[in-house]
């Protein structure tokens, strides 16, 4: 992007004796609107540095001559300069900031160009000398500390500097926007979200606040957790600028949020409409979203109509077989469920789905996946009934129990608590404690057969015969011989024997 020329105002006081006073200001700035759908997510910050090299003086079309009277020409090597910074040539630029300097020190608009072209280069604290210098030269020039200040506290993360830079700007010009949102976006980060609100609501009433005003004001809102407050700012914003289809995003967001799947639908659409689903992150976005709506149909069409080789990132596959409901059984779901991880390391869901595909085929991967899962939400009961049931599958039955009892503490009708914990007792032969939790499943389940078979081994186990051939003959009664032939064979092979035991008195009363 190419930068203003000088003015003529500026040209014909260029042998003034005094310094000359040139407005320096942003054309053609990028919006937000303009970006990915997914910089909704980043903080409003970022905007600002998508400015960087629109900055220059308000001058006029005269195109510098390179020629050797130049090099005696402030104005001229100026203008040279703007041309290399417009070029991203900041050494160049720089080069002839110095020397426009040089001949009149005096020169806060070349300071200022001079400080940008430093901070873009990396080079921080001699642009904060150059920027000092032109504040000292010109102390009221409000866009100057707004710009400066933004572009530390927003784009290098310099709070320390930016902060008292951006006061400054809002003292000399209270309404200025970009200084208030930076503010405030600074402000939230340091937790003070009262004041950063407060910044928000200043800029939103400026005569020139823009649809990213209000869009960037509705961060701050869901950052204090108003998401009622942003979502009226989101309708602003798409009310000022309907295109811009960062704001519709963050509106489908916010609306799902409230409950409001049928407006959020409608955004969806839009946004699938505008071919927001044409690429790899705007495909997984929008089926992210097409899934929390309640709608995985329409999020596993968003996924399928990307090319075969955009399918095959880990990210579309590893949602794709969530929205699926694949339980990760295949080699290749699982490499792309771990290396979406890898992207997301706190993401506990999907730590306990890669628990839950290894359980079966590496208990000890299982566990780890599942343990780090209950580390982020320790409360989450399927998250550690999924941790027992990798212990039960690796054979560590009392830990597994531990586990479970807390469970059943705090959730007492969680079946499959129950049933792991009855397996985790039997397993390790505490059958006496295993027959109250295969009582319970009973009593909630009394259909299924196999609990009975259980429940008549516990019995038989611990000599309680009498109970044993009770259990024993509910299973039979209830037994599929499509699926329990081995069981019902085993059966009929004990119960002539138990009958004897019985009659012979053999056998132990149930322990009251």
């Amino acid at each position: 992007m190419r930068l203003p020329r000088a003015t003529a105002g500026f040209l014909a006081a260029r042998n003034a004796p005094r310094r000359v006073n040139i407005e320096v200001k942003t054309v053609g700035a990028i919006t937000s609107q303009q970006s990915m759908i997914n910089v909704s997510q980043r903080r409003f910050g970022l905007g600002v540095a998508l400015v960087l090299f629109c900055l220059s003086a308000t001058v006029a079309s005269v195109r510098a001559q390179t020629n050797p009277l130049d090099q005696d020409d402030p104005v001229k090597l100026f203008e040279r300069g703007q041309d290399a910074h417009a070029k991203n040539d900041y050494k160049k630029a720089i080069e002839f900031y110095d020397a426009a300097i040089k001949l009149k020190p005096e020169f806060p608009e070349a300071e200022f160009q001079r400080a940008l072209a430093l901070l873009f280069s990396n080079q921080k604290e001699e642009a904060l000398r150059g920027f000092n210098r032109a504040a000292e030269l010109r102390p009221d020039w409000g866009f100057a500390y707004a710009r400066f200040g933004s572009l530390l506290s927003s784009y290098y993360n310099d709070d320390k500097n930016g902060e008292p830079i951006l006061r400054r700007a809002i003292e000399i010009d209270p309404q200025n926007v970009e200084a208030l949102v930076a503010l405030a976006d600074l402000r939230a980060r340091a937790g003070d979200i009262n004041e950063a609100l407060n910044l928000s609501k200043a800029a939103t009433s400026s005569k020139d606040a823009t649809a990213s005003t209000w869009r960037k004001r509705s961060f701050i809102e869901i950052r204090a957790g108003d998401r009622i407050a942003a979502l009226a700012s989101v309708d602003k914003a798409l009310s000022i600028e309907p295109s811009d289809l960062g704001a519709r995003y963050d509106r489908a967001k916010l609306r799902l949020d409230v409950g409001d799947k049928a407006g959020a639908l409608e955004d969806l659409a839009a946004l699938d409409r505008a071919g927001h689903g044409n690429n790899v992150p705007g495909a997984f976005e929008l089926a992210q979203l097409y899934e929390r709506a309640g709608r995985n149909d329409e999020a596993l069409r968003v996924l399928d109509a990307l090319p075969e080789k955009e399918r095959q990132t880990p990210e579309i596959m590893a949602l794709r077989a969530e929205l699926a409901g694949s339980d990760g059984s295949t080699a290749e779901e699982r490499a792309a469920f771990e290396l979406m991880l890898e992207r997301e390391p706190k993401n506990a869901a999907l730590l306990a789905r890669l628990g839950a595909a290894y359980r079966r085929i590496d208990p000890l991967k299982s566990q780890d996946y599942y343990y780090r899962a209950l580390q982020i939400e320790p409360e989450n009961s399927k998250f550690a009934i999924g941790y027992a049931a990798a212990l039960i599958q690796g054979r560590h039955f009392a830990e597994a129990v531990t586990i479970l009892r807390r469970v059943i503490a705090r959730t007492p009708d969680e079946y499959t608590a129950h049933t792991n914990l009855a397996l985790a007792l039997y397993e390790s032969k505490d059958f006496r404690a295993a027959i109250p939790e295969y009582e319970w499943i009973a009593a909630a389940r009394p259909e299924l057969a196999t609990t009975y078979f259980y429940l008549a081994i516990a019995h038989d186990n611990l000599q309680e015969y009498q109970e044993a051939l009770d259990a024993y003959e509910r299973f039979l009664a209830r037994a599929n011989p499509a699926t329990n032939q081995l069981e019902i064979d085993k059966v009929n092979l004990r119960l002539p024997v138990l009958r004897a035991q019985i009659k012979r008195g053999q056998g132990k009363r149930k322990a009251s």
